[in-house]
């Protein structure tokens, strides 16, 4: 069931209430979080948060702390999973789920007591009707009563009604599961995000008149990871940032009212073009364009040509090679304040696509000033930080902290990790491509890091493995001469677990696709079980799944089929 209303019926609900929240481990999940907590703590509302990587995950968290709870609310997990089947509350239990993961699962769409979504079902797309997916005819048990209450009817003629009425329905039920199989696999098949859980939990602050500016950076960080990871279509993303820009625009010229003035003196959130260069600001010039999308695959800088062009490219600057390799903020002033307009100049001769795009700065103080690329690209290394030593719920903390003005020394050890992480994406993806590892199976890309490659157990986190895959696929588009390579979409795989066996994939779409939308999900499931092989999809984006390592040639081989 939806909740248009999210003032009036959800927060008015849980407020002064005891609640659980369960936290998807993204950037989006975290902000969105951030948000609520906010509102939460200034209403008295106890709560347990706990961060939850897959459905597994949830089920455990859920049994852990489901006790004395009677809401539940559920940040970017949670929507696409039958949660009645998988949790088994009491009846007294509520579950609000704000996620933008899509699509929902039916049965909490049309659950109109213990499931509330949180959002508007006008924005959802093609939404089954009920009678369409769920069957509650009793019609049988009718028929019986009225042949049974037919007493001076024969009952050779009797029999011979009930047997045609039980043909026809039959032939009813058939007709109807052939329109229900056909209605669900046109709502399924592909999978997708939808408008930001951040973005959504602050128009709910900013309805109850309560936001201010940490709240609406907030909300940014968490629509700029869906663009830095290709999660939405570059047009919504654009759309977002402009909605988002009025609201800062507001805030920071609201005169009186609940806005604190001292906050308008101390922060300062600004919205302006900028380049689309990796913690440029943080790093030297020649590795952000090393390691940023755009230029790295304009100019296949994981060749030996390619770092020839970076040459001429940075000498045609007019950026001396001791700049480029020095951090940014320790070049000459005057090489800084040109670089963006030098390198936006340049851009079309050497093919370099939309290297400038509109991005927030947020600025407190004098020394806190760090744009909101920088810190998702800090918060998604921490994420992926995790180790023997780094426990899961430590990292998703630090991730949290980032977020924080007070704690700038936990963002710049992420920034740091960032440039690492970044760097190990490059190097993974030059040595695939240059070893040509890309293997084009007909209807889709495959590409799988072997054990042997350095640091190949770093992809067995899913950020990673995605910024990999959407990496090589940019690359290796744009650098076969086949038009077709541009309409193929990708599967990357690395080792997962070694002891168990297993390894991560994961699923990007096409290059050319405009809307970043996956038939993944789906196909993952189908093939697994036309091969018989095990598939864990307990990530809650069904492109990502765990196999068996020894399963996974014949279920290339299927998928192959399957897509054909």
């Amino acid at each position: 069931m939806f909740v248009k209303d999210l003032t009036k019926d959800f927060y008015q609900v849980v407020a002064g209430k005891q609640c659980l929240i369960l936290v998807n481990f993204d950037v989006d999940g975290i902000c969105a979080s951030k948000i609520l907590q906010s509102l939460f703590k200034n209403d008295n509302v106890v709560y347990t948060l706990v961060p939850v990587q897959g459905v597994k995950d949830m089920k455990s968290a859920y049994d852990d702390n489901a006790e004395d709870i009677e809401y539940v609310v559920l940040v970017n997990c949670g929507g696409n999973v039958d949660l009645i089947e998988i949790l088994q509350p009491e009846e007294t239990v509520t579950f609000f789920i704000l996620d933008s993961h899509r699509p929902y699962d039916l049965k909490n769409v049309y659950n109109e007591k213990q499931i509330k979504l949180l959002g508007d079902p006008t924005l959802e797309e093609a939404i089954p009707e009920y009678d369409v997916v769920f069957n509650d005819d009793s019609s049988d048990e009718e028929d019986e009563e009225e042949f049974s209450d037919n007493e001076e009817e024969s009952a050779q003629n009797r029999r011979l009604r009930q047997h045609e009425a039980r043909i026809n329905k039959k032939i009813k039920r058939r007709e109807w599961e052939e329109k229900r199989e056909e209605a669900l696999f046109h709502y399924e098949q592909l999978s997708y995000y939808a408008k930001s859980s951040a973005v959504i939990a602050y128009e709910m602050s900013w309805q109850m008149s309560r936001d201010n500016l940490d709240m609406v950076w907030w909300a940014i960080i968490g629509s700029t990871e869906q663009a830095i990871l290709n999660k939405v279509e570059s047009s919504t993303s654009v759309l977002e940032s402009g909605n988002l820009q009025s609201h800062v625009s507001r805030l920071t010229h609201a005169r009186g009212g609940n806005i604190d003035k001292q906050q308008l003196s101390a922060i300062k959130v600004t919205y302006d073009k900028d380049l689309r260069l990796a913690l440029y600001r943080h790093w030297t010039v020649e590795d952000s364009l090393k390691h940023s999308l755009p230029t790295a695959v304009a100019l296949r800088l994981w060749s030996i040509k390619g770092e020839h062009r970076m040459r001429e490219l940075l000498a045609e600057m007019g950026l001396p090679l001791c700049q480029s390799k020095q951090k940014f903020t320790s070049m000459d002033l005057t090489l800084r304040n040109e670089f963006k307009d030098m390198i936006e100049k340049l851009s079309d001769k050497y093919k370099i696509r939309s290297i400038v795009s509109g991005d927030f700065t947020m600025q407190y103080g004098y020394r806190f000033k760090y744009c909101a690329t920088d810190i998702v690209y800090a918060m998604l290394a921490i994420l992926e930080s995790t180790g023997r030593d780094r426990p899961p719920q430590l990292c998703f903390l630090e991730a949290s902290d980032c977020l924080s003005r007070m704690k700038k020394e936990i963002l710049e050890k992420g920034i740091e990790k960032a440039k690492i992480m970044l760097g190990y994406v490059f190097k993974a993806a030059q040595s695939l491509l240059e070893l040509k590892q890309v293997t084009n199976a007909g209807n889709f890309l495959y590409v799988v890091i072997s054990e042997g490659m350095l640091h190949h157990h770093l992809f067995a986190h899913p950020h990673m493995l995605l910024m990999l895959a959407q990496f090589i696929l940019r690359a290796y588009a744009e650098s076969t001469r086949s038009r077709k390579t541009a309409t193929l979409p990708l599967v990357a795989s690395a080792t997962f677990s070694e002891e168990e066996g297993t390894c991560l994939i994961v699923g990007v779409p096409p290059v050319l696709e405009e809307q970043p939308r996956s038939f993944f999900g789906k196909a993952f499931s189908q093939a697994a079980e036309n091969t018989n092989s095990f598939i864990d999809q307990d990530y809650f984006d069904v492109t990502m799944a765990r196999l068996k390592s020894e399963d996974r040639p014949k279920f290339f081989d299927a998928l192959s089929a399957l897509l054909q």
